[in-house]
């Protein structure tokens, strides 16, 4: 087992699935209240990475972040060095690539909020954030946990994005899936089925939480406090 890919794996989507939470969230609220051009527009391009093949965005990605562009050039004034071939690098591709999974969950899960319950908070003088932290994020908290366990299982099994903007190197950019592979290609397929395996028991894992944890089961409204 390869511990490093393991750990590298698991630091992935940990630091991924946080940093998606804090965008997705005002983000998923802002596409859910509200239509219009600008919004679908919004949600479009969040949805992109669903239907783009992994290695077209990782193409684009190795490129901006690249020496010979100008926003690669920014990033390493900044950061120091190249963030291709890179652990931030591949946290930013992470990122964008599992950005639909954290924020369709919770556009249906603030869609699915009913406003008279909204409206009678704002009626007995809550604020725009007291309702959004009191009544809506209780009330779609299904849709959050859904948000943040996809965008982490997510995570854990990517291989094109990867492949194309980390590549290939022990203890920086190696993942899980990178290691998988290697092991295929070298035809060691014992090892090859215990990773696979393990892939398979974490995202397993993570799935039942969605399904065994009460806590997080959607909840009636009756129960969401408005006035505390």
């Amino acid at each position: 087992m390869d511990v490093q890919a393991l750990w590298l794996t698991l630091r992935l989507a940990g630091s991924t699935t946080a940093i998606l939470l804090v965008i997705a969230v005002p983000l998923a609220w802002w596409i859910a209240s509200g239509r219009g051009v600008g919004r679908a527009l919004v949600q479009a391009l969040v949805a992109l990475p669903l239907v783009l093949p992994p290695t077209v965005l990782g193409f684009y990605l190795l490129v901006a972040m690249g020496p010979l562009t100008a926003p690669g050039r920014l990033l390493m004034r900044v950061f120091g060095h190249p963030l291709a071939f890179s652990f931030t690098g591949l946290l930013v591709g992470s990122v964008l690539y599992s950005l639909p999974f954290a924020v369709q969950p919770l556009v249906a899960g603030f869609g699915a909020v009913e406003q008279g319950y909204v409206e009678a908070a704002a009626g007995l003088g809550a604020g725009p954030w007291r309702v959004f932290r009191t009544v809506v994020l209780p009330m779609a908290r299904a849709s959050l946990l859904t948000s943040a366990v996809l965008a982490f299982t997510h995570t854990v099994g990517e291989f094109g994005v990867v492949l194309m903007l980390g590549g290939n190197i022990p203890g920086a950019t190696r993942t899980l899936s990178i290691s998988l592979y290697d092991l295929v290609q070298d035809g060691n397929y014992a090892a090859a089925n215990r990773t696979a395996l393990l892939l398979v028991g974490i995202s397993l894992a993570a799935l039942l939480v969605i399904y065994l944890v009460p806590g997080f089961r959607k909840m009636d409204g009756r129960q969401v406090d408005v006035v505390r």
